[in-house]
């Protein structure tokens, strides 16, 4: 299977890995978190500059330990900002490697030449319906956290694209995708970036091995009638083979499908550590 590895991130990047580790570099603050697929050893890390550390906890979660004083800061992909902040658990609210993926969203709108419609399903702190935005989009954010939904506007508004067209909705997607379905709207592009394990606005129960089929399988009924993707990202230890299954499977339109490991470069050896999926149904 393809890997496709984002290489002009320049206010990024992986340092060096090992022992469950990686060392990395946000713009000028530099951070050592857990990586479950850093399975290798290449060494103890001994970071020059650190700013902080997360530290798993036995007992599930961890916390960050600073070694001076971070709030959020900012980082740049091309002419794209992004807010990044200390997240609870590890996280820092934007993942790199999607940058493939924001490349592709640009690129397919723009070409487009005309207006589209984007619905982003689990779309989190908006990376990607900044970037649809960028290229034009009409964009529809969904994600059931409301910290994130205000995060993302945070992001549009960095940007200067708060006077685009931008719906943020806090809700179920399961719920919305059905209500959107009864309501006859449709979309020229579906994003997706589900997670493994999660809780709706009002506390309902997302499972991806039980749902993710069926909510694709509910997309297709609010693609246009001349769509132009759909997209649909994991982190959650899936095969692309598996993804590219369950797009094959609920595809009901000519297209083009494929899946693909997405990645990023550690700087000391040149290694590449997996960073997730991707699945892209391409329409003609």
């Amino acid at each position: 299977m393809e890997i496709k590895v984002v290489d002009d991130f320049f206010d990024y990047e992986i340092i060096d890995a090992s022992l469950g580790m990686k060392y990395e570099r946000w713009k000028n603050i530099y951070l050592l978190r857990p990586d479950p697929l850093v399975m290798w050893d290449n060494g103890k890390l001994n970071p020059s500059k650190l700013d902080a550390t997360y530290y798993r906890s036995n007992k599930g979660g961890g916390h960050w330990e600073n070694n001076r004083p971070l709030d959020n800061w900012i980082v740049s992909y091309h002419d794209l900002k992004f807010n990044i902040k200390q997240m609870g658990f590890k996280h820092t609210g934007l993942f790199p490697e999607q940058a493939i993926n924001w490349n592709y969203t640009m690129e397919m709108i723009k070409n487009s030449k005309r207006p589209i419609k984007v619905l982003n399903l689990f779309a989190y702190t908006g990376a990607a319906s900044i970037a649809a935005l960028k290229a034009g989009g009409l964009v529809v954010h969904v994600d059931s956290s409301r910290g994130m939904i205000d995060w993302a506007k945070e992001n549009v508004k960095l940007n200067h694209l708060d006077n685009k067209p931008i719906r943020f909705l806090v809700d179920d997607v399961l719920k919305f995708v059905k209500r959107e379905i009864r309501r006859g709207n449709k979309y020229d592009v579906i994003i997706m970036d589900p997670p493994s394990y999660g809780k709706g606005a009002n506390g309902e129960i997302w499972s991806l091995e039980k749902d993710l089929f069926n909510l694709i399988k509910l997309c297709q009924e609010l693609l246009s009638d001349n769509p132009l993707f759909m997209m649909v990202n994991s982190y959650s230890g899936l095969s692309p083979i598996v993804i590219k299954n369950i797009l094959t499977l609920t595809n009901q339109k000519k297209a083009k499908i494929d899946a693909f490991e997405i990645g990023l470069k550690i700087t000391k050896n040149n290694l590449i550590l997996p960073c997730g999926i991707t699945g892209i149904v391409e329409y003609e």
